[in-house]
């Protein structure tokens, strides 16, 4: 069961990650959107959607810090495990409490106004359950196992045995007997990976670059519009038939 959970669901979550987001692109790209709802609510939409995106900025940030550099290196910069846990503590209760809040608004505008109801899918439920369970456990994680019931140092199981994924030498045994909640924060995480290019989170990896480089928009005056009128003025007009 270790090396279910920890080891071959990764892989099986990466897997699909990668190739989904292939599949979608290639057969799909009209489909690569958020499905906006703007048009049909807009004051809840201005609250809640920058909490939520840039609330996940400083979650992404704190996950980077925390589970992609080893200890080592920080400690070799001078920064100690006191240190670390308050900057994580606090800074990670500010940017949770943002999504939280963020999303808490969303999910209140998505099933309270008819229109944006009505416009959510079967599959928005569920990518919007297992985003609310990540941040929950993600939550329990930060406050409860760092100040309501004693500290945690998850940097010394949970950081190195999802590093050891990427070195191809996986360490699923690291993750025995780590506390509930970040098994179930690792779990939902992983699940979200798994169907993320199959939900509308793909617009994640749209950025408008192409706003950088494409050419400007050409107008043309009245008068060159006038001379084009007077051009093509009989473009459209049916052709008279020659006499015989």
């Amino acid at each position: 069961m270790t090396t279910m959970l920890w080891m071959t669901l990764p892989y099986v979550a990466f897997t699909s990650f990668l190739l989904g987001h292939l599949w979608r692109y290639r057969n799909d790209q009209f489909g690569w959107t958020t499905r906006s709802s703007q048009i049909y609510e807009s004051r809840l939409l201005r609250m809640g959607s920058p909490l939520f995106h840039f609330g996940m900025l400083g979650v992404i940030g704190g996950h980077v810090l925390g589970v992609l550099i080893p200890e080592s290196w920080t400690a070799a910069v001078g920064i100690t495990e006191h240190m670390y846990h308050v900057v994580a503590v606090s800074a990670g209760s500010v940017a949770g409490f943002a999504v939280i809040a963020g999303i808490a608004i969303l999910l209140y505008r998505r099933f309270t106004v008819p229109a944006v109801r009505k416009a959510t899918t079967n599959n928005d439920k569920m990518m919007y359950a297992l985003l609310a369970g990540a941040l929950v456990t993600g939550m329990l994680n930060t406050l409860g196992s760092n100040l309501l019931w004693g500290t945690y140092n998850y940097r010394e199981t949970v950081s190195p045995w999802f590093r050891s994924l990427f070195t191809f030498h996986p360490e699923p045994e690291l993750m025995v007997g780590t506390p509930w909640t970040f098994q179930a924060h690792g779990l939902i995480v992983l699940a979200l990976i798994g169907v993320w290019p199959y939900t509308r989170l793909v617009h994640m990896f749209s950025a408008p670059i192409g706003y950088v480089v494409r050419p400007y928009v050409v107008y043309r005056s009245k008068e060159t519009n006038a001379v084009d009128k007077r051009r093509f003025a009989g473009a459209w007009e049916t052709p008279a038939v020659p006499k015989r």
